[in-house]
């Protein structure tokens, strides 16, 4: 464990020192999803320049502000192990209920065939399971962290 978070702080000051950042600047880590497959998929979307934006049920992140989205914020995402990918920058956060978010913002997550019924059904069962796991509910009118972000530093031959 303790390799992988000096392994994130190396990545981390990486990014700086090639973006002309000062390395105490704060940054969230965290991954895509909630398994190995998925993170690294995701990941691979952000890297490719398809995946621009992230969903997240305001709910989940009240309890977990640690990796809640940070209007501006930067973001060493890993994948599932902890082994760091890619930086991101927070562009955009929008809050709407699920049955509101709109078909860009469906495209622009770049999931699935981009359209808005995929990422409402993609979506739906994900948060479902996710509410469930953490003892909520999960409804159409479930408010949902519409992110978007930029890419910043990738790592192609990483993933």
């Amino acid at each position: 464990m303790v390799e992988k978070i000096l392994a994130v702080e190396a990545f981390w000051r990486e990014f700086c020192a090639a973006a002309g950042i000062d390395d105490a600047v704060s940054y969230q880590v965290w991954f895509f999803g909630n398994g190995p497959d998925i993170a690294r998929e995701l990941a691979e979307l952000v890297i490719a320049g398809r995946k621009r934006a992230t969903a997240s049920l305001v709910e989940y992140n009240e309890r977990h502000p640690e990796t809640a989205p940070v209007a501006g914020g930067y973001s060493v995402v890993t994948d599932f192990e902890g082994v760091p990918l890619c930086v991101l920058r927070t562009t955009e956060i929008r809050l709407r209920p699920f049955d509101e978010v709109d078909e860009a913002f469906a495209f622009d997550e770049g999931e699935g065939d981009r359209t808005l019924s995929d990422w409402r059904d993609g979506h739906r069962r994900y948060f479902t399971r996710e509410a469930a796991e953490f003892g909520f509910e999960f409804h159409e009118k479930s408010l949902v962290a519409c992110e978007r972000f930029e890419l910043l530093f990738p790592v192609g031959e990483k993933v």
